[in-house]
């Protein structure tokens, strides 16, 4: 089975797919714009060939290399980066190679969050009241529909950037002057908890693994107010968030890939956010071999090659992730932390720049079987040190 694997070296940890196709059997092909020798010592031992491209945002290179490659290894089977940022670029590829998977005419689905929005009620899943609004006429006419706070991002976009929460006058203006030259929906403020429902599908459709996790604030906040934050796993779905999970999974056709569909979780009322048809991002990945003791890159690889899922994914621990800025000042130092919970920490890494106004520049990992004692950490370690 011919693979292709497009940027294979970013984000870091998903050098560990390309490590589960090749253990997988598969012939692996990456494409990327790395020199060959920057990529990490585990990557270069692992691709069949390795082609190098000057610029991943040419389509013609990207066209010319899959013409190389498809020469000189016969049919391309299978084409994935595991990254939002080139899900579009994949579709185009699918569709102009005859590869199966998601193609062209599906990607605005999963890339506009209006389409979110409508698939997510078709479904039957709630959502939040909003629409695209181009014009400052229509972006008036929305707020005096639902009244403030609203919410207005990018209607394409990822890690909200360039998100604004608004709620008078004075911040409606600056929005408008402010604001991205791209098309943004408007939403209504909706106060919840954050929960995830992640996991990964095979080639019918069919769940093979689940999970969810629960964030301590909204990632909008978190890198609007430049703040920390941290999530945690749940050893127990809820039934709410399973009917709609699993009704959304439907409408969204998600098929042999991974997925993080976000929604509100108002008091034991679900209501949608928005759908990756993607792993979710940061150390999230790592956090499901660390609750279930598996290797979820081997075994997304076996999916994709054997159509097989064989680890036993019964969440025996929540896990939390932690994440700490480098501008805050906290009562924890980092080795004070490495000691007092050496039981419960799984992890721990600096973190890439590119994802740490969301995440922080440095996140630890812990686990246990209790979730009491994870958030006591959890909040141990994004604790402030008082001023003088």
């Amino acid at each position: 089975m011919n693979v292709i694997f497009l940027s294979p070296h970013f984000p870091p940890n998903f050098r560990h797919f390309v490590r589960g196709l090749r253990d997988a059997g598969a012939t692996v092909l990456g494409l990327g714009d790395e020199p060959f020798d920057n990529l990490h010592s585990d990557l270069r031992g692992k691709f069949h060939e390795y082609y190098r491209v000057s610029n991943m945002e040419s389509y013609d290179e990207l066209t010319r290399a899959m013409g190389h490659l498809t020469f000189k290894w016969g049919k391309l089977h299978h084409l994935d980066s595991l990254n939002e940022h080139w899900l579009e670029t994949e579709a185009a590829l699918r569709t102009d190679f005859n590869i199966a998977g998601i193609q062209l005419d599906w990607i605005e689905n999963i890339k506009r969050k209006s389409r979110m929005k409508q698939l997510f009620k078709d479904a039957g899943v709630a959502v939040a009241r909003g629409r695209v609004c181009i014009t400052p006429e229509e972006t008036k006419a929305f707020v005096a529909e639902v009244g403030y706070p609203i919410v207005a991002k990018p209607d394409i976009g990822v890690g909200a950037a360039k998100t604004y929460k608004i709620t008078d006058d004075f911040e409606l203006d600056f929005y408008l002057r402010d604001k991205l030259p791209v098309e943004y929906i408007l939403e209504e403020f909706i106060k919840g908890d954050i929960v995830t429902f992640d996991g990964l599908t095979d080639k019918t459709g069919k769940i093979l693994f689940l999970a969810s996790h629960r964030y301590s604030r909204g990632v909008m906040e978190t890198v609007n107010e430049d703040g920390d934050i941290y999530y945690h796993s749940e050893r127990v779905i809820p039934e709410a968030l399973m009917q709609a999970g699993t009704a959304s999974l439907k409408a969204f056709d998600v098929r042999e890939r991974f997925f993080h569909l976000e929604f509100f979780d108002l008091n034991g009322k679900i209501m949608a956010l928005e759908a990756n048809i993607r792993p979710p991002g940061g150390l999230t990945v790592d956090m499901f071999n660390y609750a279930n003791d598996m290797d979820v890159y081997q075994q997304w690889a076996n999916v994709i090659v054997k159509n097989e899922f064989t680890a036993k994914a019964d969440r025996p621990y929540h896990t939390v992730y932690v994440g700490r800025k480098n501008h805050l000042h906290y009562t924890l130092e980092h080795t004070t932390i490495l000691e007092q919970y050496k039981d419960m920490l799984c992890h721990h890494e600096s973190i890439m720049s590119v994802f740490s106004r969301a995440i922080g520049n440095y996140g630890y990992i812990l686990r246990h079987t209790e979730l009491e004692p994870l958030l006591a950490a959890a909040e141990h370690i994004i604790e402030k040190a008082s001023s003088h």
